[in-house]
């Protein structure tokens, strides 16, 4: 991707606000973390961190007060586990 335009969509995405765990709740979604050092993975009950965190509380944030539960690191993303699409089957273009 070109400089200007990878640039430009960097500058639009750090403008959006964050998605916060009360609008998890809404959606009955819940939160997905991934440890950066040795892969463990896990999903959170939204309820559990809104009860220690707030529902205001940004979700791209949570990864800072967690520890991992398979090595202890403390180098753990959060995102929002939204539901899959499933497999894609057809990689083929239809155009």
């Amino acid at each position: 991707m070109g400089g200007i335009k990878h640039e430009a969509m960097k500058q639009r995405d750090a403008a959006l606000p964050a998605t916060t765990l009360g609008e998890l709740s809404d959606r009955g979604v819940g939160v997905f973390c991934w440890c950066n050092r040795c892969g463990h993975n896990a999903t959170i009950a939204v309820a559990r961190l809104i009860a220690e965190l707030g529902p205001q509380f940004p979700v791209p944030e949570i990864g800072a007060k967690m520890r991992c539960s398979g090595c202890g690191c403390r180098d753990v993303a959060t995102r929002p586990d939204w539901p899959s699409l499933g497999q894609v089957a057809d990689h083929t273009s239809h155009f």
